[in-house]
């Protein structure tokens, strides 16, 4: 039986559930969204897993996001375990060699993978990464500069490009 491990991070103000696998992070849900979200992927990406609470088993991936949060971590060292199609998995790996503190377009992800012309797949993989923040999606903006879309939403994206220096928010 697989498992699926989780917990409940709170920090400054930001409110995630996280999961993995015993191969690594494979979930980071949206800012403050309830735990339904975590059931509803595992439904669909682990339909078998035994999905249960395990904050020791936890504790190495949210330590590294809460020093994320806190602003004394830029590079995430934890393992991931993504689980989409090659397409998204390639987008997705893509997304982490955005830099810290640096931006990026889905046109540029599409060129850089040599699918100039796949430009609206690229947003679709990036909506569908299941491990928000540490698989950086906030990073990509439009290619005019513009602030796009986030699954997690649009301030919570302004708060960690903000974070990251890359964005200045006036309150």
């Amino acid at each position: 039986m697989n498992r699926l491990y989780w917990t409940l991070v709170e920090e400054g103000g930001w409110r995630l559930y996280l999961a993995a696998t015993d191969e690594g992070l494979c979930y980071v849900g949206s800012p403050n969204a309830p735990f339904e979200e975590l059931g509803h992927w595992q439904a669909k990406q682990l339909p078998k897993a035994e999905l249960m609470r395990n904050d020791a088993v936890m504790e190495r991936y949210a330590a590294e996001l809460r020093a994320y949060l806190d602003g004394r971590l830029q590079t995430f060292n934890v393992p991931l375990d993504l689980r989409g199609t090659s397409f998204q998995q390639s987008v997705w790996q893509a997304l982490l060699r955005v830099p810290h503190g640096e931006t990026s377009s889905y046109s540029a992800i599409a060129e850089q993978l040599g699918k100039e012309k796949a430009v609206r797949a690229v947003g679709m993989a990036i909506g569908a990464n299941p491990v928000l923040i540490v698989v950086p999606c906030h990073r990509i903006i439009g290619k005019n500069g513009s602030m796009t879309g986030y699954r997690g939403g649009m301030e919570a994206k302004a708060s960690l490009l903000a974070l990251e220096g890359s964005l200045q928010v006036t309150r």
